[in-house]
């Protein structure tokens, strides 16, 4: 039933969305003549390496730097691709991943090779099911560029205050994974972008609902520093 949902949803956006993602493509091909796409390796369901595809939102050859996170401030991001990012239209070519199978509409988000080198062993649970464009982490995240604005090593802070509850809510995803928490999650993806903190408020009593760990629940109110949870 996922991978009918999956292919139903995403050939259904892809077609919706078509028009905008022609224009995107146009508009970042014109601003200096490169490709227009991201080819991101990703490692996916049992360890398998695939390419996810985004729209360029950064310099040609910024992921040369070694820098994995990306701030909000981050210098290799393009005037475009920051009103790209800000909108999440860069997201819109990975329906072409979930039509292909190689990635879900809801589901862990994809990590590169080097991320997926420092997984606990608890954390290759998250390779255990396809990645998704969105799941919990990407609501109660979605300002992750904000959060390590003016970092000296964003790939550091990250992975301290972001990458530990990023896991968490991953792995909790895997354990309780359905196809109405799957439609759940896309109501509230769609939700978290009209009104972020309405998102917030129903994801933390659908956390209440899991059991979740306590700890994980506060958090995920985002109505506290993230160094509090450290």
């Amino acid at each position: 039933m996922k991978r009918v949902i999956d292919i139903t949803l995403s050939g259904f956006g892809l077609f919706i969305f078509l028009p905008i993602i022609l224009v995107l493509i146009l508009l970042i091909w014109v601003q200096d003549q490169r490709s227009p796409f991201y080819k991101a390796p990703r490692v996916g369901k049992d360890h398998k390496t695939f390419i996810m595809y985004k729209l360029r939102t950064m310099k040609v050859d910024a992921d040369k730097s070694g820098v994995e996170s990306t701030s909000i401030d981050d210098g290799r991001i393009t005037k475009l691709g920051k009103l790209i990012r800000t909108s999440k239209m860069d997201e819109i070519s990975q329906l072409w991943n979930v039509l292909m199978g190689n990635m879900s509409l809801v589901g862990p988000r994809p990590n590169t090779l080097n991320g997926v080198k420092d997984y606990t062993e608890l954390e290759n649970k998250l390779l255990s099911i396809k990645p998704g464009i969105t799941d919990l982490s990407s609501i109660v995240f979605s300002d992750e560029g904000a959060i390590l604005e003016g970092s000296r090593d964003p790939d550091d802070l990250y992975n301290k205050i972001i990458r530990p509850w990023k896991s968490k809510l991953g792995i909790l995803y895997v354990e309780k994974h359905n196809p109405f928490l799957d439609i759940f999650i896309l109501i509230c993806t769609c939700l978290a972008i009209l009104n972020k903190r309405l998102a917030l408020i129903v994801v933390n009593k659908l956390l209440l609902f899991l059991n979740s760990e306590e700890k994980l629940i506060e958090l995920c109110k985002r109505d506290k520093d993230l160094i509090d949870f450290i």
